[in-house]
């Protein structure tokens, strides 16, 4: 290996009751691909902020380029070209890509009038938006893109910064098979320019394609690091949980039932030109696939009330919901897991406490007043069965991680005993010792006798957890495919408008 460009040696950080790092080391050298594992609470987080000058490490040193200083600031990590692509987006939606990608960094014009030169920068985003295949301009207001899109644009950020060190968290989270590949192609470019890349991922198979080594942790410590050729599925997920996970696919305890979701000519905004028919069986998970743009989540959220759907029936066990009401979804017992969960899903400055009990309050509140113990308990029960790592159920859902919010997200529903569930994105940001967790919670809520509709961008997942796959096509079902007729070949035909599977 050469000479390291950054060394994390014995770095130490302790919170209040958890020890994140416990004397984690780390190098990387220029135009090498170090993937990064481990499930959430592992330290990864921690550790990138702490590279990144968010945080002040409690002891251990970092050296770039050989010199070594105790800690950075967030200053010190720029100046030394380290970019970070976050999972969590920090873009202002008011504002267009040009002005996102260069935000803090804007060409000026007009002497000391000191205006900023849009026409400036539009064309330097430009390349960089067609280095990624993106679909939209840099003239595009951001709240106007999908989270598949916002995350292209943290990506561009980072490339117009001409780093030398670029740090992905969970980059392809958002990203559908063709954009992750794109943005695979993106990785082999800067290693061939000599950027070294940091690529956390819980998606392992694409750090088993572009890692040139792996580093695992786990509990706050390197379980163990691979070379190139000792990278694979089963190594890593060894040394992230200690144990082999048994295959993705379980089948059904029984036959599925009848259809407890029928979507009878359902036409959105989105697609007002296309009518969906589609039905979900009790004890069945049944997988929305399609590219992005496709209509997925406006389908979705048509479905459960959020947006008004301009034609068409949505029936639950045989009864009408009105249109535009979330309220008579809930009703009827159809709850929806969103996309996004930090802008829909949760009240980030709330407990998680009540957050979980918020679609419910009327259980809690049988004299007005809401009954904390009795939510504090339902609060906790939902953590144990969920295993959401949190020191207590009145800690701020927002200082979560990612994947255990998500968790939150699913504890609010799965205490109001679910009959049809939506579930958009449901493992996004999720280590794979947790998604394994959710999958075995998604097929013990089907034996129960719910119906499952889970739409996901992860192929894997499609076709691993599912009993059936309809694939949708700019706002159509292209074609329904059963367990048989599995592949990505087939999934992608459909999604990509051909008429029937290979």
């Amino acid at each position: 290996m050469p000479a390291p460009l950054l060394e994390l040696v014995d770095i130490r950080k302790h919170y209040p009751g958890v020890v994140a790092l416990k004397s984690v080391s780390l190098a990387v050298a220029a135009g090498e691909v170090v993937g990064l594992v481990g499930e959430n609470g592992a330290g990864k987080s921690t550790l990138m902020k702490v590279l990144g000058g968010v945080v002040a490490p409690d002891g251990g040193s970092i050296r770039l380029d050989g010199l070594a200083r105790p800690a950075l600031t967030v200053h010190d990590a720029m100046a030394a070209g380290i970019a970070f692509v976050h999972q969590e987006l920090n873009l202002f939606g008011n504002l267009d890509v040009a002005a996102n990608v260069f935000i803090g960094r804007e060409a000026l014009r007009g002497g000391w009038l000191k205006l900023v030169d849009d026409a400036a920068l539009h064309r330097r985003v430009r390349p960089l938006l067609e280095r990624l295949g993106c679909d939209f301009g840099p003239e595009a207001l951001v709240d106007g893109l999908s989270l598949a899109q916002r995350q292209l644009v943290e990506i561009a950020k980072a490339l117009s910064l001409r780093a030398r060190l670029v740090i992905m968290d969970e980059p392809t989270s958002s990203l559908t098979l063709a954009e992750t590949e794109r943005l695979l192609r993106v990785i082999a470019a800067l290693k061939a320019d000599g950027v070294a890349v940091v690529f956390i991922s819980h998606r392992l198979a694409e750090v088993e394609r572009c890692a040139d080594r792996v580093v695992v942790l786990r509990d706050g410590a390197v379980a163990g690091e691979l070379d190139r050729a000792q990278v694979s599925h089963a190594a890593m997920i060894r040394l992230m949980i200690g144990r082999a996970l048994k295959g993705i696919y379980t089948p059904p305890a029984r036959p599925p039932g009848p259809a407890l979701l029928e979507l009878d000519g359902v036409r959105t905004q989105s697609h007002p030109g296309e009518a969906v028919h589609l039905g979900v069986r009790a004890g069945e998970i049944l997988g929305l696939a399609g590219l992005v743009g496709a209509g997925r989540t406006e389908l979705a959220r048509a479905v459960f009330g959020i947006d008004r759907r301009i034609a068409g029936t949505v029936r639950v066990d045989g009864v009408n919901l009105a249109a535009g009401s979330p309220r008579d979804a809930i009703a009827h017992g159809l709850y929806l897991v969103p996309e996004d969960r930090k802008r829909e899903g949760l009240l980030l400055d709330w407990p998680v406490a009540q957050n979980i009990s918020l679609p419910d309050l009327r259980a809690y509140a049988p004299d007005l007043l809401v009954a904390a113990a009795a939510e504090r308990r339902n609060a906790q029960r939902q953590r144990e069965r969920l295993d959401i790592r949190v020191p207590g159920v009145d800690q701020a859902a927002g200082t979560l991680s990612g994947g255990n919010q998500q968790k939150v997200v699913l504890a609010k529903w799965l205490s109001m005993r679910p009959r049809v569930m939506i579930l958009d994105e449901p493992t996004r940001g999720i280590d794979v010792g947790s998604k394994n967790d959710i999958y075995g919670l998604l097929r013990a809520l089907a034996d129960a006798g719910v119906a499952l509709l889970v739409i996901s961008s992860d192929m894997e997942e499609v076709i691993g957890v599912c009993d059936r796959i309809a694939v949708m096509h700019e706002g159509a079902i292209a074609g329904v495919l059963e367990r048989p007729d599995f592949s990505e070949h087939n999934v992608l035909r459909l999604a990509v408008g051909a008429k029937e599977a290979a």
